[in-house]
């Protein structure tokens, strides 16, 4: 690329200052509710793209306006764990990705718009996902049927992201503008992002957005390391005092005392980005184009004789073409067709100090097409085709995956039949997966045939129905072809270039209640693998690094997950809401017990006071301990947490201005999240405060 590194961030700086400066010259306009950012009478469809006008047998979770902005986090991962059955990776502050359903990597596809994010986060968890959560409009978690419309190895579901880059309507003022603004002093974190949308016609909309975030090493609840390597590290104390080490047992030491913040922890991120769209009543056709820079610290595995400290970060970067376009076929069998496209050039370099240990770079691009009908009798679908081609290399001295080339190509149909109150779909899947290590002279072929099937009963307010079906998931160049040291993830990974695709039957019951007052979501699920492919710790030491395994097994998962709320009355002037969820998975390697990084049950209430201009709530989340652990993992402690948040709209609810208050950890008490692969040298945030400003003109 011929722009510096100091020319584009300065350009992301621009379109921010453009952004916060220009609603001196907007005309305001009418909004519909708080949610919706555009000031447009054309509804603004955003769930899940390729299926929007399917009922989702089995549901979606969203998260939009103010509620998107008060969980806004520097990472995907750490801002969806409040919905059932969703935990995260937690790597570290800069590296966080969702887990689902116990599930995560691979098995749970990160979209943008309905196609990959097309970055590494998947391929290992210190790898940060490449979405700016500051200038995200909505994000959406969908599981049953139509995920395989995303992807076959998607068994956990899919993490739907959209954005704003490629308009979707054109504003009906002059010039529209979205911020958000935020500030946490648990991390000394200062945050803004911005878009700003200009009809040019009344056909042409541009679009242009940037964001800063910059965060110092996090503060946590208790000790930096949890209670088995605290106790480990006493022990090695011990033993360098014996033999006259002074320096190394008093390092041990401090390794053992050490609270209060994360080192090494600090994350710095920037975004630009800018699109257009040309939109019609007979369809519309739309690019953009986005930057995604950002350094973060990778918090040190302890070596109980060195300093408490860490010199390990990563630094990535990202460029990223797309394109969306759907043309209107009319009212006969088929309705719309559409295509989308992404391309990116994603490189990221893992840092010892100054020097460069390895350098991963990858170039991708991924498209679909589809095919939507009318509505036809009740009966109605979607089907297309989907290709993937990705080439990936890791460069250095501790490289420790070959250059590699991925090809995939599906095929997917989804069908839904409504009779009275009975609704079904039918989804098919074909995926074909080419993996090449060029060095290794190794090729693998991959042919996967996916089904699902769901039924649905409405009774009343009440809808009862089940799920099954049948997937199937190549495994991935990392899981084939890895051997070596890998510095980030501080551990020597060893794949296998014999496994097989992953075979999985899974099942869901579910129950949903909704009225004016009251409901509620209940899901019981299970998963059955025929040769599940998990990393194991073998418990040796390879070149002073723990050794991780890929091994293929039989493996059964199962859990529940539920939410409910219910509206208890009125007092003075607003209306009283109480809330819960509660998730729990149960996951099993055959021969082999527990799985790894499993979230244990969890419980959480809120109270919530609403009212057109002021919101108060108070909620308690409580998570039990871990002891079902595979071999080498250490068991996570439960913990409770208890926070609070102020949510003031001065000019109304139906005016896009609120400003968020929060309190989050008031008690500041340690925590682990059981699904990390780090969650034994860090913890969960410590006690915060956090502001939010969020407008909309």
């Amino acid at each position: 690329m011929l722009l510096t590194r100091t020319t584009l961030y300065s350009a992301s700086l621009c379109a921010l200052s453009l952004a916060l400066m220009a609603p001196a010259h907007a005309q305001q306009g009418s909004a519909t509710t708080s949610d919706d950012d555009f000031h447009t009478e054309k509804e603004i469809v955003v769930t899940a793209p390729y299926v929007e006008r399917l009922d989702i047998l089995s549901g979606t979770s969203a998260l939009s306006g103010e509620d998107l902005a008060a969980e806004t986090q520097g990472q995907i991962g750490d801002m969806l764990t409040n919905i059932p059955g969703v935990s995260a990776t937690s790597f570290s502050p800069g590296a966080s990705r969702p887990v689902l359903r116990g599930f995560q990597g691979n098995r749970v596809a990160v979209l943008t718009d309905g196609i990959g994010n097309i970055d590494a986060s998947n391929t290992s968890a210190d790898h940060a996902v490449t979405i700016d959560a500051l200038t995200t409009e909505r994000i959406e978690v969908l599981r049953g049927p139509a995920v395989l419309l995303f992807g076959g190895q998607a068994v956990g579901g899919a993490v739907n992201v959209i954005d704003k880059r490629i308009p979707r309507a054109v504003p009906s003022e002059p010039i529209h503008i979205d911020a958000l603004l935020g500030y946490s002093t648990v991390s000394k974190e200062y945050s803004g992002g911005a878009s700003v949308d200009v009809p040019l016609s009344d056909r042409f909309v541009a679009h242009v957005d940037g964001s800063y975030r910059k965060s110092k090493d996090l503060r946590i609840g208790g000790f930096l390391l949890s209670p088995e390597l605290r106790a480990e590290a006493l022990d090695v104390a011990a033993d360098e005092t014996a033999l006259g080490n002074v320096a190394e047992a008093a390092n041990a030491r401090d390794w053992a005392e050490f609270r209060g913040r994360l080192p090494n922890s600090g994350v710095e991120t920037w975004t630009f980005g800018a699109g257009g769209a040309f939109i019609d009543d007979g369809g519309s056709l739309g690019v953009s184009f986005n930057i995604y820079d950002t350094v973060y610290g990778i918090p040190e595995r302890p070596e109980f004789t060195e300093p408490v400290g860490g010199e390990v970060s990563i630094d990535l970067r990202q460029y990223r073409f797309d394109l969306r376009g759907e043309v209107e076929l009319g009212e006969g069998f088929l309705d719309k067709a559409r295509i989308r496209a992404g391309y990116a050039d994603y490189t990221h370099k893992e840092l010892e100090g100054p020097d460069v240990g390895t350098t991963f770079f990858s170039k991708a691009i991924e498209a679909r097409f589809e095919l939507t009908q009318n509505e036809q009798g009740g009966w109605r679908g979607a089907s297309g085709l989907q290709f993937q081609t990705r080439d990936f290399e890791a460069i250095g001295d501790e490289a420790f995956l070959p250059p590699t080339r991925t090809n995939q190509l599906g095929l997917f149909t989804l069908q839904e039949f409504s009779i009275g109150n009975l609704d079904t779909e039918v989804a098919l899947r074909f995926d074909h997966a080419n993996l090449e290590a060029q060095p290794l002279g190794i090729t693998r072929k991959f042919n996967n045939l996916s089904a699902a099937f769901g039924i649905g009963y409405n009774i009343g307010d009440l809808k009862i129905g089940a799920n099954i079906s049948r997937t199937g998931r190549a495994p991935s160049v990392e899981e084939l072809f890895s051997d070596g040291p890998h510095v980030a993830t501080q551990s020597f990974e060893v794949g296998d270039p014999t496994l097989r695709s992953e075979r999985s039957w899974n099942g869901e019951l579910y129950a949903r209640y909704d009225s004016t007052r009251f409901d509620f979501t209940t899901t019981v699920y299970t998963n059955r693998f025929s040769n599940f492919i998990y990393e194991n710790d073998t418990g040796n030491i390879v070149d002073d690094l723990p050794e991780f395994v890929y091994l293929q097994r039989k493996a059964n998962v199962w859990g529940v997950e539920a939410e409910a709320s219910a509206q208890l009355g009125h007092a003075a002037g607003f209306d009283v809401v109480v809330d819960g969820v509660a998730d729990y998975t149960r996951a099993t390697i055959k021969g082999d017990g527990p799985a790894p990084r499993i979230p244990p049950l969890r419980l959480q209430g809120g109270l919530e006071l609403q009212s057109g201009a002021l919101d108060l709530r108070g909620e308690v989340e409580w998570t039990d301990s871990q002891t079902r652990t595979a071999s080498f993992e250490n068991p996570t402690d439960g913990f409770m947490m208890v926070n609070a948040s102020v949510t003031w709209r001065p000019f109304g609810r139906d005016k896009n201005i609120s400003l968020i208050a929060a309190a989050n950890n008031i008690f500041d008490v340690e925590a682990r999240r059981a699904a990390s692969f780090t969650k034994d040298f860090v913890a969960l945030a410590g006690r915060d405060f956090k502001l939010t400003a969020r407008f909309s003109f």
